[in-house]
């Protein structure tokens, strides 16, 4: 809601938006009220959310076949839902999405590069020196996450960042 003061009275201007329509209130000394009613003044950015068109259930990878576009005709839906389908695909679903609601961004993370007890490659490089061993990650993981490592010829649990091929790139203490 907007409000402007003017210089003379108590003369108070108000305007706001009402299924499309501009509303303005004139107010003089708090006794008369004044309603006008302006249809096609306030035109609103039409808003577009993603929709499963069937049941995607938590683990699966969300693929662009089974979504849909539709233009939001709640004005009161808020948050952060995905509002095309490039946000959401090849995502991975942490909840059941049912088939015509909104698709909540925080219900959706990356899918794992590495998973907890699968065979990784753990490399260390100091200036031109690189070490390479094997281990065993402790947790799953995306790429860019830090996670911990088990070293498996020594034992010795390190910490490192996954990399896009699978690695685990560790960092010096």
């Amino acid at each position: 809601m907007m409000f402007r003061r003017t210089a003379k009275a108590s003369i108070v201007t108000a305007a706001a938006t009402r299924g499309g329509f501009l509303l303005r209130a004139l107010a003089v000394t708090g006794s008369v009220c004044v309603w006008t009613m302006s249809p096609g003044l306030v035109h609103a950015e039409k808003r577009m959310a993603v929709i499963p068109t069937q049941t995607i259930y938590p683990g699966e990878i969300i693929e662009a076949s089974r979504l849909e576009e539709v233009e939001v005709t709640n004005p009161a839906l808020t948050g952060d839902y995905a509002t095309s389908t490039e946000q959401v695909t090849g995502k991975v679903t942490s909840r059941t999405l049912l088939a015509g609601r909104v698709i909540l961004m925080s219900g959706l993370r990356d899918p794992y590069t590495v998973e907890r007890g699968k065979a990784v490659r753990i490399v260390f490089t100091n200036g031109p020196l690189t070490i390479t061993a094997g281990g065993s990650p402790l947790e799953n993981a995306a790429v860019g996450d830090l996670i911990r490592v088990r070293n498996t010829d020594s034992g010795v649990i390190v910490s490192g960042t996954v990399m896009k091929d699978g690695t685990i790139h560790v960092v010096a203490k």
